[in-house]
Order: structure tokens, then sequence, then C-alpha cells
């Protein structure tokens, strides 16, 4: 069940962007919601415009390929405990007006490895059936640069009504995952946590084959590292300091997408993510931005691309919780 659920999210992070735009991604999605017995939701354009989520909304709107937003829900009747999932879904990310340089976006097709990990976590899950109820959000997007797309100063208003001054438009994938998370809180979880390729200082910090694991709890922290352990993950602890929050100051919204400094980019990106998360609601926040895609050599049983990053770490995440009962 595990190698089947890690295959699904290497195969999807290795699909071509073009043939995985995020509707359809979003079908994936509902594909395997019909085959799993998962409740399956998608909100597309219309909907997250009308409903609010204007990060999301902001993100896609250069691309053709219209954003989505995606709900799967797996029910456990003994299940005393609920637990949220969020993955970013970037299914190309170009960096929008703030373009990448040609090296850095040729291997982007794998900035959904976040939604492609909970996506299978969730197939895993409905079939392993643990006493918890786990449901998981996919924020799906593509970053395009184009005559509709955002631009650096615009201001969004994101789910819930924060706002949100994008200062840099390749730091979308904080923006998607604002809305999702606000999103989350209305299941009422026990524990939030987060998947994401979220930020090039992931890969400085601990490079390819280990992802960072930061939450707002020292407990959920660790709970999290040790299912990562008890997985065959290799994750690591990492900090949300509390003086990171200046940086992210804005004089037109209630924050800025990226820090006034460079340093410390994977733990502001934590920062500013936490923004988003209400007070006593525990969450933890894993960067897979370097583990998720292996442009290297094969390693042991990791090929070459898509590696399925953080996919068994979820499903253990999830066993736990429900061992916990």
């Amino acid at each position: 069940v595990l190698a089947s659920a890690v295959g699904l999210a290497r195969d999807l992070v290795n699909t071509a962007p073009g043939d995985l735009c995020p509707a359809d991604l979003a079908g994936v999605a509902e594909q395997v919601g019909r085959d799993s017995g998962l409740e399956v939701t998608v909100l597309d354009e219309e909907a997250l415009v009308e409903g609010g989520y204007g990060g999301i909304v902001g993100v896609g709107q250069g691309s053709a390929n219209p954003p989505r937003l995606v709900r799967l829900s797996y029910r456990h009747p003994q299940a005393a405990r609920t637990l949220a999932l969020v993955g970013k879904g970037i299914t190309f990310d170009s960096g929008g007006l703030s373009l990448k340089p040609t090296s850095s976006m040729d291997w982007m097709k794998s900035d959904m490895g976040g939604a492609a990990a909970v996506l299978a976590a969730m197939r895993a899950i409905a079939e392993l059936r643990p006493a918890v109820n786990v449901v998981g959000y996919l924020a799906v997007a593509e970053n395009m640069p184009s005559g509709t797309a955002q631009r650096p100063s615009d201001v969004l208003t994101v789910y819930g009504g924060k706002t949100v001054e994008v200062l840099n438009t390749d730091a979308e994938g904080r923006l998607v995952m604002a809305d999702a998370l606000v999103r989350a809180h209305e299941d009422d979880p026990d524990l939030i946590v987060d998947v994401a390729t979220l930020t090039g200082a992931q890969l400085v910090a601990l490079g390819t084959r280990v992802f960072a694991v930061m939450a707002n709890d020292d407990a959920v922290r660790d709970r999290v590292v040790a299912a990562a352990t008890e997985a065959g993950e290799a994750a690591w602890p990492m900090p949300l300091p509390e003086e990171l929050r200046k940086g992210l100051d804005s004089s037109v919204a209630d924050i800025a997408n990226v820090a006034s400094e460079r340093w410390g980019g994977m733990l502001s990106a934590g920062v500013f993510l936490k923004e988003f998360i209400a007070d006593g609601v525990k969450w933890a926040h894993l960067d897979i931005a370097g583990p998720a895609f292996n442009q290297g050599q094969p390693h042991g049983y990791t090929p070459k691309g898509g590696t399925g990053a953080a996919t068994r770490t979820l499903v253990r995440l999830a066993e736990s919780l429900a061992e916990a009962e």
C-alpha cells in the first residue's frame, strides 16, 4: 500500500507540466476518491473567486489553466481525532513576473510535490483504515507570467480576510497555502500539517535528502520528526524564530509575502504560514523542496526525478494519531 502510494506521488511529480495542469491534478484526485471511497470536493476558478480565496486566485490568474482547490475526506466510525493535511500544488512554477532563470525553472514541474504527497497519503490512509478522521487539501495553481498575472506590489485578500502584499511573485506557494490553511480550520482539526516544496533556502540549509519540520508546538514538531523516522524518511527539526516576523511587516497590508532580509528564508516562510494558524490550533510545516525531486543519480531506492517525499511520513503520522486514542 505504501509503495503504491509513493509510486503515485512520484508519477504525478514526474508528469510533464503540459499534461498536468490544475484541472488535470484535480481530476486525478477525483479518480482517487472514486477508487478509494474518499469524499472529494473541487472548487473551480469561479467558486474560488466567489469564496474569497485570493491567494490561489492571485497566483493562478496569470495562467490560461485556471486554479483549483481540492478537498478530500476520510472518516472512520471509531475516530476521536481529526488530522488536516494541506499540500502545495503549483503544477508549474515559472516564478510569474518575478521570473526564474532557466536553470531554476526546468524542474519546476515538481512544485506540486506537497500536493502529490497529500493525495497519495490520503489514498493509502483510505486503504489502511486507521481510526482517525483525515481531511486533505490540495491548493493547485500554475504560476505563469502574462498580461493578467499578479504584479509585485499587488495586495491580495486571502481566505479569512487577511491582506498580503506580494513583493515577489515567485514566493507564490505560501499564498496558495494561506488560503488552504485557513480553510482547513473549518474541519476543527486536532492537528494541521502542511507539506510544500516551499523554499530554495531549504536546499541551502538541509540539502536534497533531508526535509525540514517546523511547528508552533515543540511536542508536535517532535511527533512529526518521529513519524518520519519510523517511516524511514530523513527529517530535521527547525525553529520558527519570532523575531523574523518583523521582517514580514508591510505598510499597505497585514503581511508581506517575502522578508525584507534574505537570510533565513526557509524559516521566514514558515513564520509567514504561521500567521494563518489560529491561536490554540496545533500545526506543523514540512518544507520538502530539496527531497521532493532528485536531480542527481539514483541512490538506494530513491530514483532520479520525483521521490514521493513525505508520503510515508504523513501516513505514519495518521496511524500514530489513531494509536494514541
